[in-house]
């Protein structure tokens, strides 16, 4: 199977008349190696349906279809998606039944043609890819693991752990859905345009989440602990909680000191925190 390179990907975006947008985060991998690495990092196998979230031109497709069953492509960008078909029945005729392309938002997805995707394989969009991974965890119960390009910051939230500078509410939440870890760096070059910021890999399998614990309460405490991340978490919970002192209490009941900081707790211990908050806590998204 050929993959596109260089000439592929700019003959394509020209063909259709496509400018890459800052808006929409397109940045087109154009090359080779890069989405084979992709693709080996993720461990997809031929039993795998991958769900591509931005496909773009169809780099990372083509790379996919090498190796897997079935991918399912999801694209916001009309064009893009119109034309993605005739170029997996241009550059991989034999696997054209294999795809299915869905114009949409990710973020609005709740079904998908086909059958029931078992992985994540993409080249997120850099100014919405945290919504859309939890978005996907949380919408998409089958995806049993996956791999995501990132900006590098975001991957360095996103795998962070307690006491870091870069953990927060990315690392907690996506934690609660997956055990996350990085998977290498991705230089600016492999892209077209190059981007201002390096990429990163994250890469997750999902777990259960943690036995008897209400996931919006628990995010609730978790946004506002890291609303203003220098503050204590009695001062922080204070508004989720109805006040310092019953923040305290709660924070007390759940065997945390009122004067720690968001940064220091595990996911463990906001579960605990929500928990002794019960239903006086403010749910949030």
């Amino acid at each position: 199977m050929r993959l596109l390179g260089a000439g592929d990907v700019r003959a394509l975006a020209e063909e259709l008349d496509v400018v890459p947008t800052k808006k929409r985060g397109q940045n087109f991998v154009i090359d080779a190696n890069t989405v084979r690495r992709i693709v080996r990092a993720a461990g997809v196998d031929a039993d795998d349906v991958v769900l591509e979230v931005g496909p773009g031109l169809g780099s990372l497709t083509l790379a996919l279809l090498e190796q897997v069953r079935h991918v399912v492509a999801v694209e916001v960008d009309g064009r893009l998606a119109a034309a993605l078909p005739a170029t997996i029945a241009s550059y991989a005729p034999e696997r054209t039944g294999d795809i299915d392309v869905v114009h949409a938002d990710a973020m609005q997805v709740r079904e998908l043609p086909g059958p029931a995707p078992t992985a994540v394989v993409a080249n997120l969009p850099y100014n919405v890819s945290v919504p859309v991974l939890l978005h996907l965890f949380e919408h998409v119960p089958t995806i049993e693991r996956g791999l995501v390009m990132v900006q590098a910051e975001v991957a360095d939230r996103l795998t962070a752990g307690p006491g870091s500078k870069t953990y927060g509410v990315p690392s907690l939440k996506a934690g609660w859905y997956a055990d996350v870890r990085p998977a290498g760096r991705v230089g600016r070059t492999v892209f077209w345009p190059a981007p201002n910021v390096d990429s990163g890999l994250v890469a997750w399998t999902r777990r259960e989440p943690p036995t008897g614990a209400d996931r919006a309460r628990t995010f609730a405490v978790i946004d506002a602990a890291f609303a203003q991340r220098r503050k204590t978490l009695r001062a922080a919970l204070s508004g989720v909680a109805g006040g310092a002192e019953q923040a305290e209490a709660a924070l007390v009941a759940a065997g945390v000191s009122p004067q720690a900081r968001g940064e220091t707790l595990d996911l463990d211990a906001f579960v605990a925190i929500a928990g002794a908050l019960g239903d006086d806590v403010t749910p949030s998204r």
